[in-house]
C-alpha cells in the first residue's frame, strides 16, 4: 500500500469512503486500519491449516486464520471486519454506552457499560475492544472486503472488561500485558499482506491514527 493517512498527533482520519476516529486515545493510542478489497474467503491452503493445528487452535477460513497466525506469531492481535457491514463504513473506537449490548462471535449477547471500550461504527458497537470481535461483522464466505484492526489497547481497561464480562482470549492476553505502538504499522503491513497472498484482493488503504503517531 502507499504511505498511510495521516500524521502526527492526529486521532481522525478519513480516506476512500472510509472513516477511524479515537474518541478515547487514552485506551488506545494508537489504530491502523488496513483495507482490502476484492478478496475470496474460503478455505485456507494447506500450509496455513497445519500451522493452526499445531498450536492446538481449528482452521476457520483463510482470512481469520491469517489473522490468527500473525497473533501468534507476532504477539499481536489483529482483527478483521466484513467492512460493507459498518454502518458508513466506520471505525470508531469510544466507551460503551449504558444500556448497549453486543452479540460477540461467541453467539453471546452481551451487555455492555460505560467501563468497557469498543469498537462502533456510526449506529452501534462492532467489537470488544482488545477483547473479542462481534457476530455482525464477522468474516463470512460472502464477505469481499474488509476493515484490518492492529491497534494498541490499554491494558487496564482490557483487563475491566474482560473481568466484568468474564470472557478471556488470546488477544486479551496479550493487550493486558501491553503492545509496542511502535510495531503496530509493520505488523500491519505483513497482516495485510499474508491476507492478499491467501484470499487475493487488494490493499487499497491504510489509516494510521493516534496521538503519538510519529511523523513519516
Amino acid at each position: 500500500p502507499g504511505a498511510p493517512v495521516p500524521t502526527r498527533g492526529a486521532t481522525d482520519a478519513r480516506a476512500g469512503g472510509v472513516a477511524v476516529r479515537l474518541d478515547d486515545v487514552a485506551d488506545c493510542p494508537r489504530y491502523c486500519a488496513v483495507v482490502i478489497r476484492g478478496l475470496s474467503v474460503g478455505p485456507s491452503p494447506d500450509w496455513l491449516k497445519q500451522r493452526m493445528e499445531a498450536i492446538g487452535s481449528r482452521s476457520i477460513n483463510n482470512v481469520v486464520d491469517a489473522t490468527n497466525y500473525i497473533l501468534h506469531g507476532f504477539g499481536q492481535p489483529v482483527h478483521a471486519f466484513d467492512l460493507k457491514v459498518l454502518a458508513g463504513q466506520q471505525v470508531i473506537v469510544r466507551r460503551a454506552r449504558a444500556g448497549e449490548s453486543l452479540t460477540t462471535l461467541d453467539g453471546t449477547a452481551r451487555t455492555l457499560d460505560p467501563s468497557m471500550l469498543v469498537i462502533a461504527d456510526a449506529e452501534r458497537p462492532a467489537a470488544l475492544a482488545g477483547i473479542m470481535g462481534g457476530q455482525a461483522s464477522e468474516v463470512t464466505a460472502g464477505t469481499t472486503d474488509v476493515l484490518l484492526e492492529v491497534a494498541t489497547f490499554s491494558p487496564r481497561v482490557v483487563r475491566a472488561g474482560r473481568r466484568a464480562l468474564g470472557l478471556s482470549t488470546d488477544a486479551s492476553y496479550r493487550y493486558e500485558r501491553g503492545i509496542d505502538d511502535a510495531g503496530v504499522p509493520r505488523t500491519a503491513e505483513i497482516a495485510a499482506g499474508l491476507i492478499a497472498m491467501v484470499a487475493g484482493g487488494r490493499i487499497e488503504l491504510v489509516l494510521d491514527v493516534g496521538a503519538d503517531v510519529p511523523a513519516r
